[in-house]
């Protein structure tokens, strides 16, 4: 069954971010922690933290601390939307969220997108508006099982060579 759902948190950043990473919309795990990337088989904490050569972390200060202290910031493209469970290929009738807050508040130098969808939203409804270019990286979800983690890390590195 396909619900309307408001994104239930709000976006992560600093006044030194300079990577924004864009999700789709979070999973059901995700709204139930109420924090990005909270399914168990999500391979995004694990990815970021060997990009970084950190430990993975594990409580959610933990993973705010992770991305902050790298210049990153998360947020998702989309604000609300129909979605049946955490079915990116579900998504109907998406609501875009506003990126331009983060966009003024710091210096985001690069937008990546985790993901087809990801990147297929934002380049619908929010490239337009802030007329900006996301580079599409592979999905961390469980879902996008053709991916190991070693080639996921491999592909997401260029995260760490552009905030250099």
């Amino acid at each position: 069954m396909r619900n309307r759902i408001e994104h239930p948190f709000g976006p992560l950043y600093s006044d030194h971010s300079k990577i924004l990473i864009l999700g789709s919309f979070p999973s059901v795990k995700s709204r139930e922690q109420n924090f990005f990337y909270g399914h168990p088989q999500n391979r995004f904490w694990k990815v970021i933290a060997s990009v970084f050569d950190e430990p993975v972390p594990v409580t959610i200060e933990e993973k705010k601390d992770l991305i902050i202290s790298h210049d990153l910031a998360l947020w998702d493209s989309i604000a609300s939307c129909e979605i049946t469970g955490s079915s990116d290929a579900s998504i109907r009738n998406a609501r875009p969220n506003d990126i331009g807050m983060i966009l003024s508040s710091c210096s985001i130098e690069q937008i990546y997108c985790n993901g087809r969808k990801s990147h297929e939203l934002f380049r619908k409804y929010i490239e337009p508006a802030v007329q900006r270019e996301a580079l599409c990286l592979p999905s961390t979800s469980p879902a996008n099982a053709q991916w190991s983690l070693d080639r996921l890390t491999e592909a997401w590195s260029v995260i760490s060579k552009a905030i250099k």
